[in-house]
């Protein structure tokens, strides 16, 4: 094989690879601009959940506690650092375990923890915060939701945790946690270009009957729907 040969399939190659990000990249601004509306169900809304993202990943926020479900028994206030008993909220995202330990922000990616991100090469995690309030903004946003509905939120959220023999969350143990106030569990699934962090929380809502992106792999997609 001459040089020539070798350097036509490789600017080959380099383009196809450029072809399917340039092509990601629009379908990525397009589709979430696709609306999924939300289901009425008739029944009051009583129940406050917020979407909240830190500019990378995106989680559902919900009461720690209500005569529905108690967060707290299932992801023990003891797996945090602070120690604390007194938090009213706690988000939920699920993503990609390299991302999550290795990129709490996006100054942290590293190609390596991208490609395997990417390309379902790596495991999923369970990243869960505990807050003592929420504050509405442009990157947290509150909807009141019905309790069937909060069940069905509920349900979706907790069928993404892996568990134990016994049926409990599965901790992470490790140091790369963002504050005192938030642990990292065992997830089932693999993250991918394709369905990501924030297209699972765009699933949640989606199971909870709220407002939606057809398809989003960012942040943004989810929260156009929410201005």
């Amino acid at each position: 094989m001459t040089v020539k040969t070798i350097l036509i399939y490789t600017l080959k190659v380099l383009g196809i690879i450029l072809g399917i990000v340039i092509i990601y990249v629009i379908l990525g601004l397009l589709i979430p601009i696709i609306p999924v509306a939300a289901k009425e169900d008739g029944e009051k809304k009583e129940i406050p959940i917020y979407i909240y993202t830190n500019g990378v990943h995106t989680d559902i926020v919900m009461p720690v506690k209500n005569d529905m479900q108690d967060w707290s028994l299932k992801i023990p206030f003891a797996n945090i650092k602070s120690k604390k008993t007194d938090y009213n909220y706690v988000g939920i995202g699920w993503g990609d375990k390299g991302f999550y330990l290795d990129t709490p922000t996006w100054a942290d990616l590293k190609f390596s923890t991208a490609v395997k991100a990417a390309f379902w090469l790596s495991d999923s995690a369970m990243h869960c915060t505990y807050y003592n309030s929420m504050k509405e903004g442009d990157d947290c946003k509150m909807i009141m939701i019905s309790r069937s509905q909060y069940k069905k939120l509920v349900e979706f959220v907790e069928k993404k945790f892996d568990r134990d023999q016994n049926g409990n969350f599965i901790l992470i143990p490790t140091d790369a946690v963002y504050g005192d106030n938030d642990a990292f569990y065992d997830a089932k699934g693999t993250y991918s270009f394709l369905y990501t962090c924030n297209t699972w929380s765009n699933d949640a809502l989606k199971a909870a009957g709220q407002k939606a992106a057809l398809w989003t792999p960012t942040d943004f997609g989810i929260f156009r729907h929410y201005k």
